[in-house]
């Protein structure tokens, strides 16, 4: 429920702080006093889009804020809690603030929000019927989800929308690979000799570096061995080999040292270069004896190469790349055997058509006991609205195939008479008729929302005498159930209310303000006459305001 609204430098509202009470609340005012400021706030904290025009002039921002009470709202509990915007236990803040630029932001329980977030919380909190909604239910769409709506099946709607989607993806996949079908063959069995081919090689990763080495080895192996064995001749086995010489030198140097020690750190330099040198020709030893001079594999390594670069050519790559492309064509290659055989994309979009049309069918019920049920009611409250006769009707028309919406076209019918067939709204309804209409629908659709406030901005348009009468008991049987806020021209519904808010706008220092103040019952027969007698209130009129007020 609305418990307040703050509005700040918005439009021609200097401040305002307002409070809201249970049970139906009017407001009504002159023309042009701003009535509907309210509504505009409230639906700008609620998500919907503003811009710098609804700031008052010569004001840096416009600041809106709504509070509600929401103990008995469990849904938007938790999705406050999921979306990181709990508050105070059983209240929720909703803020808005649009400055001079047109930049906007928006907060949720004192945490920054998006518009969309707002609007997301905004749909457990308030319903807004305006006064050009029967312009909607001119169409289509819009029948069909006020319908939904009335059966509380909006999110089955969804599902079935859903599963049409995927249904319809899986028929173009089959139909696609049907009329593609010899060229996808083809380049399926292409890729899969191709991969074929490729595995057939066994590549390693690493294989191509690995056999360029062993190739230069092998074919420099006589040089290597030679080289090798000269080193091991210079170094220790030759008459005149460098460590024979070298160590002959250390010897000598070993004799003399008792003489001066100054020849200890050239002595221990020797020392190291000979146990290197030592360790050269072991090595150097090791290297030759391990050399193997073998044709057999050298000719081996040389047609593993040529095959290589064979392979590499026909594939227009360097031999090196060959183990990616082998993996891009099984990547490729996998792809296509997922799109599966014909039978099978058919066998997918047979189940997937079945999961539709099973959902569907739930929809499809769920609607035609909605349709009969909303089409009486309708119907009975046409009755009361100065339509004798009259009858409404939620046609259902079946679809062939059914589509993204389900299995059947809504579509709402209306006769003015009992003896006229119904035809569709927008070509029997005049504008009068459609105002009731809009009403009667609105009205039976609400007892069934979970939405606790309901506002009604002027739906009273071209509805009169006894007719508003009736308009204005179906609003405050409404406001028993739900907090209903109602902006009317009417007296007849005005006088109803349980509460009354009159707005009135007044010119201070060149600027225009509106004001909407709670009316005491003796304010509230002045103004009931107001409305009741136009420009001058006589006391024959404040009388029938007051029977009014008396009678409500």
């Amino acid at each position: 429920m609305l418990l307040s609204l703050s509005i700040r430098d918005f439009v021609i509202v200097d401040r305002l702080e307002l409070e809201f009470s249970p049970g139906f609340t009017v407001l009504t005012g002159e023309t042009g006093a701003g009535k509907s400021i309210l509504v505009d706030a409230l639906a700008l904290v609620l998500g919907e889009r503003g811009d710098a025009g609804v700031v008052r002039a010569g004001r840096e921002r416009a600041e809106l804020s709504a509070e509600f009470d929401i103990a008995r709202l469990p849904h938007l509990q938790s999705w406050l809690d999921e979306n990181g915007f709990a508050g105070d236990p059983g209240a929720c803040l909703m803020r808005r603030t649009i400055d001079a630029t047109g930049r906007s932001r928006a907060f949720i329980n004192g945490t920054g929000a998006t518009l969309q977030q707002l609007r997301e919380a905004g749909e457990y909190l308030v319903d807004i019927h305006g006064q050009h909604a029967h312009q909607s239910l001119l169409k289509s769409a819009a029948q069909r989800e006020l319908l939904d709506a009335y059966a509380g099946q909006g999110a089955l709607a969804r599902e079935v929308a859903q599963h049409y989607r995927g249904w319809q993806g899986l028929r173009e996949r089959r139909v696609a690979w049907e009329k593609d079908s010899v060229a996808a063959q083809a380049e399926l069995e292409q890729l899969e000799w191709q991969v074929r081919e490729l595995q057939g090689l066994a590549l390693g990763p690493d294989e191509w570096l690995e056999l360029q080495a062993e190739h230069a080895r092998l074919a420099h192996a006589a040089s290597l061995l030679e080289s090798a064995q000269y080193g091991v001749e210079l170094l220790a086995d030759g008459d005149l080999a460098l460590l024979s010489q070298l160590n002959g030198l250390i010897g000598r140097l070993n004799k003399v040292l008792e003489y001066d020690a100054a020849l200890g750190e050239p002595l221990a330099i020797l020392d190291s270069a000979a146990a290197q040198l030592q360790e050269a020709a072991y090595s150097l030893r090791h290297y030759a004896q391990k050399l193997d001079l073998d044709p057999e594999r050298l000719r081996e390594v040389e047609q593993r190469l040529e095959t290589l670069h064979g392979m590499a050519r026909k594939y227009r790559v360097m031999p090196e790349a060959l183990p990616a492309l082998l993996l891009e064509q099984e990547r490729r290659l996998a792809g296509l055997q997922r799109m599966g055989s014909a039978a099978e994309l058919q066998q997918q979009e047979e189940v997937a058509h079945a999961a539709y049309l099973d959902r569907a069918a739930v929809l499809s019920a769920g609607r035609q006991r909605a349709a009969r049920q909303l089409s009486a009611r309708v119907s009975e409250v046409m009755q009361q609205l100065a339509m004798a006769g009259g009858r409404f009707e939620v046609a259902l028309h079946a679809l062939d195939e059914g589509d993204v919406n389900g299995l059947e076209r809504v579509e709402f019918l209306v006769s003015a008479h009992s003896s006229l067939a119904a035809k569709p709204l927008a070509k029997v309804a005049s504008g009068g008729e459609m105002s009731r209409i809009s009403l009667a629908i609105q009205v039976m659709t609400s007892k069934v929302a979970a939405v606790p406030t309901l506002i009604f901005d002027e739906v009273d348009v071209g509805i009169g005498g006894g007719v508003a009468e009736v308009v204005g008991k179906m609003l405050r049987a409404l406001g028993a159930e739900r907090q209903v806020l109602c902006i009317t021209h009417l007296p007849q519904v005005a006088a109803l209310g349980d509460h009354h808010w009159v707005v009135t706008k007044h010119v201070r220092d060149g600027q225009v303000s509106s004001c909407i103040a709670l009316l005491e019952p003796s304010q509230r027969i002045e103004e009931i006459a107001r409305m009741l007698g136009g420009v001058e209130i006589t006391p024959t009129t404040r009388q029938h305001a007051a029977e009014m007020l008396g009678v409500a």
